[in-house]
């Protein structure tokens, strides 16, 4: 027997959200083979088999969220069947099967005792389902469940609330509903559930802002040089690179020369990463999500260049893989496409900074000789943990950023 437990997808990761199930309990499966999918901070992931046999024993429902570690469902070798106490939330790897009962007498069993328990006794719902009943004074043992082994799961919970008041199997008087309080609002407003991505999002930014003492510091970057190296790259047909490419490389060879940028705070002391990892904020219809290119300092303007394409891809397909989503040591938020004058972003722990790209626009400026000039110019804002960052390292830092940026030949070694 081989339990199937909400896996460990990332440093941060705490609890995860099950999407769907791809098989279903009695079905056989293969180590490796994809049995659903799994909803993280960061992204939605294919959930693997740890093992070769029948699916059953199902504890998580679509929709439910629990901590990493808890077992949500078994893989049974032949011979084998749903261990007793299976369901109670505890974990059983380990326990030898039953030789006297198979997967589905036990579930029959706990059926016929009661529509709704689990073999110890406790009912077995999803805790949404449960959050819904208790919001509304619903006994669950009322409640007939349609989720795998009769699980109560939500729409179970909403329909009884929807019904007339059932007649209780105790007793000959009808179960009380107590019907939620509605939500007073006008014709035009409407209430839109968060997806788990956003939720995740609101909390991580939120915990940032609270948590981090943030400083701002700005400066306008003449591109127009770079303006000219991209065009020379599409004629001579060396394909595209984008403004958002120069200011990766340039961040990584700035954090390269100024490491204690690419750090973090760990209370008595600060940890200086090894690596130079750049996220690339990326935004889906469905949330942000931040891919990293891994070792940017090392690689050329071209090969940041692919990667950070097959990335944003590979973030729209929801393909991103784990590896691919964790480490990284800085950011680069990129809203030059929004037409956009200037933002400040909020940093994405456990990074000491992140910076934050608006719009080019054709600007009047006085050049080296004073004659004013149009020239194209954007401005670019760096957020730092002042934990980490003094003011006057901010401001180098972002000084650096630009002298690479007006320079940009030196960006292409």
């Amino acid at each position: 027997m081989t339990e199937v437990i909400m896996p460990k997808m990332g440093d941060g990761m705490e609890e995860g959200t099950l999407l769907e199930w791809l098989k279903k309990p009695g079905e056989k499966v293969k180590t490796g083979e994809v049995i659903g999918s799994i909803q993280t901070d960061k992204a939605t992931l294919e959930l693997e088999a740890p093992g070769t046999g029948v699916f059953d024993g199902v504890l998580l429902d679509a929709g439910g969220t629990v901590p990493v570690g808890q077992p949500i469902a078994l893989i049974l070798k032949d011979g084998e069947s749903i261990p007793a106490g299976w369901g109670s939330g505890a974990s059983v790897s380990g326990a030898s099967a039953t030789a006297t009962s198979t997967p589905e007498t036990v579930v029959a069993s706990a059926v016929v005792e009661q529509p709704t328990a689990s073999a110890s006794g406790r009912v077995k719902a999803s805790p949404l389902a449960r959050k819904i009943a208790s919001d509304n004074g619903i006994d669950l043992s009322t409640v007939e469940g349609t989720g795998p082994g009769g699980r109560i799961v939500e729409k179970d919970v909403q329909a009884f609330v929807g019904a007339a008041a059932p007649v209780s199997a105790s007793s000959s008087k009808p179960v009380t509903v107590t019907p939620p309080t509605p939500i007073i609002a006008k014709a035009e407003d409407q209430v839109v559930p968060l997806n788990k991505l956003r939720q995740i999002t609101a909390k991580r930014t939120s915990e940032s802002k609270q948590q981090v003492p943030h400083f701002y510091v700005t400066l306008e970057v003449n591109v127009e040089r770079i303006l000219e190296l991209r065009s020379m790259f599409e004629k001579d047909n060396s394909g595209k690179v984008s403004i958002n490419d120069f200011v990766v490389k340039a961040c990584a060879l700035a954090l390269r020369e100024m490491p204690i940028v690419n750090s973090t705070y760990q209370g008595a002391n600060l940890l200086e990463f090894g690596n130079v990892n750049i996220g690339i904020a990326v935004a889906l219809d469905s949330g942000l999500t931040v891919p990293v290119v891994a070792g940017a300092d090392v690689l050329s303007l071209r090969a940041i260049s692919s990667k950070v394409k097959e990335l944003a891809k590979k973030a729209k397909d929801n393909k991103l893989g784990m590896d691919e989503l964790s480490g990284s040591t800085f950011t680069v938020s990129n809203m030059g496409m929004l037409d956009v004058d200037n933002f400040v972003a909020i940093i994405n722990q456990p990074a000491a900074a992140i910076v934050a790209i608006a719009s080019v626009r054709k600007k009047a400026i006085v050049d080296a000789n004073d004659q004013i000039v149009v020239q194209s110019c954007m401005n670019i804002t760096g957020s730092f943990d002042h934990r980490v960052v003094d003011g006057a390292v901010g401001a180098k830092f972002m000084n650096v950023v630009r002298g690479y940026l007006e320079s940009p030949t030196r960006l292409l070694s």
